[in-house]
């Protein structure tokens, strides 16, 4: 697998732009939030088994004594910053019900997912190389809470399809469709932007894949 990141950096979050009366509330969160952006890059980089919670508390600038405090070890802190991924690639979908228009609820999907593939490609990587290991660290998550969201968002576009709301007669595999379609771009970055013949995305690229994904997605759920 190619080079995920290639600098080390150190997480920046200066006291200057937190608010002046802060609760307790609101210093756990902050320091959560730092080390959870620090856990992640130190995982992409390192990989799970050579992180390590200094690695870690070096980059997100607070003692080590305060991940642990938060996380209790390494293996706990893995696995939240693999779930919040997760939970942040299902936002797309969280308010879609039987009511919903597919159309708009499908679109919105394919577009959330790409935009997160371009804007956080190494959050989708991370998660890749844990599944390709046969998802040591997720195995009771994948087969319990993520497969019940997808069995459930599913059974809605089974109804839709029902209803003849969409062409679709096996949802599921159109989750993983568009699964595989959207986070291909992240994944597979150094060879996209080689066959794109550039040395990094640029803000046209997230469009460009946009909008040939859209329509042809909609096409195949004969939503044109």
């Amino acid at each position: 697998m190619t080079a995920i990141i290639q600098n080390k950096k150190k997480i920046d979050l200066s006291s200057s732009e937190l608010p002046t009366h802060r609760t307790q509330q609101d210093i756990r969160a902050h320091n959560q939030a730092l080390i959870l952006t620090a856990a992640e890059e130190e995982f992409v980089l390192k990989s799970y088994r050579g992180a390590t919670m200094q690695g870690i508390a070096d980059r997100a600038g607070l003692p080590k004594a305060n991940i642990h405090y938060y996380f209790k070890n390494k293996k706990n802190l893995y696995k939240v910053v693999l779930r919040s991924i997760i939970q942040e690639w299902n936002e797309g979908l969280i308010t879609m019900t039987v009511d919903s228009d597919p159309k708009t609820v499908i679109e919105k999907f394919v577009r959330t997912k790409l935009h997160q593939a371009f804007a956080h490609p190494n959050r989708h990587k991370l998660f890749a190389v844990e599944v390709i290991g046969g998802a040591p660290h997720l195995h009771d998550f994948m087969s319990t809470t993520m497969k019940e969201w997808a069995l459930d968002k599913a059974q809605v576009m089974k109804i839709w399809h029902e209803q003849g709301k969409i062409g679709i007669a096996d949802p599921l595999q159109l989750l993983i469709l568009i699964w595989a379609t959207t986070q291909r771009y992240a994944e597979f970055e150094t060879e996209i932007v080689g066959l794109l013949e550039k040395d990094a995305y640029d803000k046209q690229d997230e469009a460009r894949a946009a909008d040939f994904l859209v329509p042809f997605i909609l096409r195949g759920c004969g939503l044109e």
